[in-house]
C-alpha cells in the first residue's frame, strides 16, 4: 500500500513561513522543501509531489541547505525565492578557508551520536552543543553501543556534564525500540538532524527511524573510527510522521559567530564572570577573579575552563576573519562601482 502523500503540514510548513508571502503569491505559488542537493540541482518535496530543480545563477548552492523553504513556480519548476529561516544549522568550514559552512536548516531538534567507546569526546560534544545552541536547536545527546559498554552510565554522566539540563541517552542502534525511544522528537511537522562522527550508528538510526535500508559501516578496531556510509546530507520521513535529515560523518566541527551558543554550553562559567571585579577579567592572574575562585576551591574543572578558553578564543578568531572578509568584499564592490561610474562619465564627456 503507497503512503499518503504528505501535505505541506506534513512537510514542517508553518505560519513562520507563511508570513513572508504576499497574498498573490500564497495564491499563484508553490512552497517546496529541499530534500536534497547535488551541485546546483535540488530535488524538493511539495504538497503534490517531488519536484526536481535548478538553482538560478542569483543563488548559490551554498546558500541553501536541506530543511529549506523555496517559493517555486510550479508550472516551469523555476525557483523564485528562499523563505527565512526559523533555525540555521552552521559550522566553520574545513580546510584554509574560514566560511561558515551550512549543515541544515528549519530544524527542531539536533541528535548528536556518540558512541560508548573510544570515539567519545566530551570537547567534541561541547563543540556540537554550541552550534545547536546558537541556531536555536534543542540537542539531544544519543550515546550508542550501549549494550557493547561495560559501564554505560559513566557515558551517560560524562555527557550530561557537557552541558546543563541537556537531554542524553544510552541506546542500541539495533534495538526493536530505538523508534519508540525517539518518537518524542520525530512526530508530525517537526524535523530531526543527525550529526556525529561515522561509526557512531548514525546510519543505523537513520535506517530505524525511517524504515530504509541504506548501507552501514563499521568501525576500525585500532580507534574505533568509523567509514563514511551516508554521503550527502538528505531529507527522509520517519515512521513517527516527521523529517529526518541525515549528514555524512564530521570529523571538523569547528564554531564560528557562536559566542551565544557558546556561552549556554559554558553556562556555570558565563554566570561566574559576572562576580569578577573587573568586566573585562581574562580570567588569568586579575585580582578579584570569581571564575579563578572557583577553580582553587575546587568548584570548577581546570580543563573544562580550559576547554571554555579555546572554544571562545576559536570562535573569535573566525568571526573576525569573516568579518574582515566580508569587509573586503565591500570595499571592492564600492571601487568597483566607482570605476563603472568615472568610466561612464568620461565615455559620455568624449
Amino acid at each position: 500500500m503507497t503512503a499518503p502523500r504528505p501535505s505541506l503540514r506534513d512537510l514542517g510548513w508553518s505560519a513562520h513561513f507563511l508570513s513572508q508571502l504576499a497574498p498573490e503569491e500564497a495564491e499563484a505559488l508553490t512552497p517546496a522543501r529541499v530534500a536534497e542537493i547535488q551541485r546546483d540541482r535540488l530535488t524538493v518535496l511539495t504538497g503534490e509531489g517531488p519536484v526536481s530543480l535548478v538553482l538560478p545563477a542569483d543563488i548559490s548552492a551554498g546558500d541553501v541547505a536541506v530543511g529549506d523553504w523555496l517559493l517555486i513556480e510550479p508550472d516551469a519548476a523555476r525557483v523564485l525565492r528562499l523563505l527565512d529561516r526559523k533555525s540555521e544549522l552552521a559550522r566553520r568550514s574545513s580546510g584554509h578557508e574560514t566560511r561558515a559552512q551550512l549543515i541544515a536548516a528549519n530544524v527542531d531538534t539536533l541528535f548528536i551520536t556518540t558512541s560508548c567507546n573510544d570515539d567519545f569526546s566530551l570537547p567534541r560534544l561541547e563543540r556540537a552543543l554550541a552550534l545547536a545552541y546558537e541556531a536555536g536547536i534543542e540537542p539531544v545527546i544519543l550515546i550508542t553501543k550501549a549494550d557493547l559498554a561495560a559501564d554505560p552510565e559513566a557515558f551517560l554522566a560524562a555527557a550530561r556534564s557537557a552541558a546543563r539540563d541537556v537531554e542524553a541517552l544510552t541506546l542500541n542502534a539495533k534495538s526493536a525500540d530505538v523508534v519508540e525511544v525517539l518518537a518524542p522528537w520525530c512526530g508530525a511537522g517537526r524535523t530531526v538532524a543527525l550529526i556525529g562522527m561515522s561509526g557512531t550508528g548514525k546510519s543505523t538510526l537513520a535506517n530505524a527511524l525511517c524504515a530504509t535500508d541504506r548501507a552501514t559501516g563499521g568501525i576500525r578496531e585500532n580507534d574505533a573510527r568509523g567509514r563514511h556510509t551516508t554521503t550527502a546530507r538528505s531529507l527522509h520521513r520517519t515512521l513517527a510522521g516527521g523529517w529526518l535529515i541525515d549528514t555524512p560523518g564530521m570529523r571538523e566541527m569547528g564554531v564560528v559567530d557562536a559566542a551565544a551558543g557558546i556561552d549556554t554550553v559554558f553556562a556555570e562559567i558565563t554566570e561566574l564572570a559576572e562576580a569578577c571585579r573587573f568586566r573585562d577579567c581574562a580570567h588569568e592572574s586579575e585580582p578579584g577573579c570569581a571564575v579563578r575562585a572557583a577553580v582553587e576551591a575546587g568548584e570548577l574543572d581546570p580543563a573544562r575552563l580550559a576547554r571554555w578558553r579555546k572554544l571562545k578564543a576559536e570562535d573569535r578568531q573566525a568571526t573576525e576573519t569573516i568579518a574582515e572578509g566580508r569587509a573586503r568584499g565591500r570595499k571592492m564592490t564600492r571601487h568597483h562601482k566607482r570605476v563603472q561610474s568615472a568610466n561612464r562619465k568620461a565615455k559620455f564627456e568624449e
